[in-house]
């Protein structure tokens, strides 16, 4: 780690500033001017007569990402959150200290500023120093300027170096943080609350996923990391509270692709009193609120696609088997058919998936989701996939429930909610027996969510909206990596010495 070559140039060059009594890491930075704000407050310099005021002093600071020394002078630029800014120095403003500087300045660098601002024989408006100040050595060496930071393994193992290098990143984040904040006031303005609910569960439910197991020692009991919280959400619509939201990590042990993180980030949120159609007419209002306030077009570019956010359209489970799958209508009722149908195609599937739900997933997945791409609300999903949903009064082997697909994708899935207390009982002794014939994702029985169901719940509808996949969208990005700071990914083995830094 520490043995490479030009890693032990630059640490050299860290004890040469040393040896002259200089703190290659120092502290106390005397910072007064952010560069963006430098721009603004001298933006008319060029108006001046000697395009210079030597009156302002300004003491700016950031991380060197070019320089060039010409003998006595040098230019070099310097970039902080906020933007780049040319710097010159000379040996006739900085004596001596301009002879160590030479040469121990490198690219990377972190460096303090204190100068005037002026306006180059190109026009560029730069500080001239005064003073220049090392506060951090970099004793590793940034990637080549005009190649940059090209590997996409190493732009997320190494998430601080891909924004060091790339601008786009550091800016894709900050818009993601801001469409956080934007849902998180939706929802506040709309009159719900938030809260927050255990990350660690002894019994695994919300969703059908596989669960990362851990092991509590002072309680010693086995726990899972939360897969979803809506089983704790929906305790608080029991308590009392009318309109809840959590904004908040989910675990799932599953596999990694361009749309599936281990640890994600999801809105759930529950409204008392209202249903799953409200559900989607405040989703839409909230996509709407979103490209306003981020000043999108309603026709959105995403992977080579256009997205059309003004054609909304909702189509029921089975329609889109037929409709947009092609999938023969007759073969639907038969599991056997079904089973056959899929098999022709090439689609292999797990031996506990033998029902008509189940196949019906198994169908949709292969043949519809992926053309799914305008808005679409799909309705009306099997009970047997759906074992947190209500009922539908009109057809109860369906659930009322619906998932929303944009782009080829899911990007939420909300329902009335049951709240039954015996119908949710025999759901969950369904999971069990999935469980037991090797669904891995199956639910655990519940016992004290069934209690609170007792007690009373009232009419609830509840929605899930991954907000990893929806900033993918918004920021038409490739992969779920690309908008989490820090993905998953397997570690590699790295190579510590410590006769490297003796």
């Amino acid at each position: 780690m520490f043995s490479n070559e030009y890693v032990q140039l630059r640490m050299a060059k860290a004890e040469k500033l040393k040896e002259s009594g200089l703190n290659p890491y120092d502290h106390y930075s005397k910072r007064d001017t952010k560069i963006s704000e430098f721009f603004e407050k001298n933006k008319d310099i060029s108006k001046l007569e000697n395009k210079r005021d030597e009156s302002k002093k300004f003491i700016v600071a950031g991380r060197v990402k070019f320089l060039r020394l010409m003998g006595k002078a040098a230019f070099f630029k310097i970039e902080d959150e906020s933007g780049i800014l040319q710097v010159y120095m000379s040996k006739n403003d900085l004596g001596e200290s301009f002879n160590l500087l030479k040469k121990t300045l490198e690219v990377g660098d972190i460096v303090e500023i204190k100068g005037y601002p002026f306006v180059t024989k190109t026009g560029e408006l730069s500080i001239h120093a005064d003073n220049v100040r090392i506060l951090t050595k970099a004793i590793h060496p940034l990637p080549e300027k005009f190649h940059g930071l090209q590997d996409i393994e190493t732009k997320y193992r190494q998430r601080y170096l891909d924004m060091i290098m790339n601008k786009q990143t550091r800016e894709r984040f900050k818009l993601r943080s801001k469409i956080v904040s934007l849902i998180r006031g939706f929802f506040l303005n709309k009159g719900f609350l938030e809260v927050e609910t255990p990350m660690l569960h002894t019994v695994v439910g919300g969703a059908n996923a596989r669960p990362f197991m851990t092991h509590h020692n002072a309680l010693d009991i086995d726990m899972n990391l939360r897969i979803a919280p809506e089983l704790f959400l929906k305790r608080l619509i029991v308590g009392g509270f009318e309109a809840v939201f959590e904004l908040n990590r989910n675990f799932r042990n599953e596999g990694i692709d361009h749309t599936h993180n281990p640890e994600f980030t999801m809105l759930e949120f529950y409204w008392a009193y209202h249903t799953m159609d409200d559900l989607m007419n405040l989703t839409k209002e909230l996509f709407d609120y979103l490209f306003e306030k981020l000043n999108l077009p309603k026709k959105l570019q995403f992977r080579g696609m256009e997205i059309d956010f003004d054609k909304w359209q909702t189509i029921t489970y089975k329609e889109a088997l037929v409709k947009i799958g092609n999938i023969p209508e007759n073969i639907l009722e038969n599991v056997d058919e079904m089973k056959k149908y899929l098999e022709n195609a090439g689609v292999k599937i797990e031996e506990h998936i033998d029902s008509k739900g189940k196949l019906w997933a198994e169908l949709f997945d292969a043949f519809v989701e992926s053309k799914l791409i305008d808005p679409t609300f799909v309705t009306e999903f099997p009970v047997e996939i759906s074992p947190l949903a209500r009922r539908s009064d009109k057809n109860p082997e369906f659930a009322e429930r619906f998932e929303l697909f944009i782009a080829g994708r899911e990007i939420a899935n909300g329902f009335n909610e049951l709240n039954d207390p015996l119908d949710q009982y025999e759901r969950f002794k369904a999971q069990l027996e999935a469980k037991a014939k090797g669904d891995e994702e199956g639910m655990d029985m519940d016992y004290d969510y069934i209690r609170a169901l007792q007690y009373g719940m009232p009419p609830t509808a509840g929605e899930g909206i991954g907000i990893d996949r929806l900033v993918m969208l918004l920021t038409n990005s490739e992969s779920i990596k690309d908008v989490i700071l820090f993905p998953t990914m397997k570690p590699k083995k790295e190579i510590f010495d410590q006769d490297d830094i003796k």
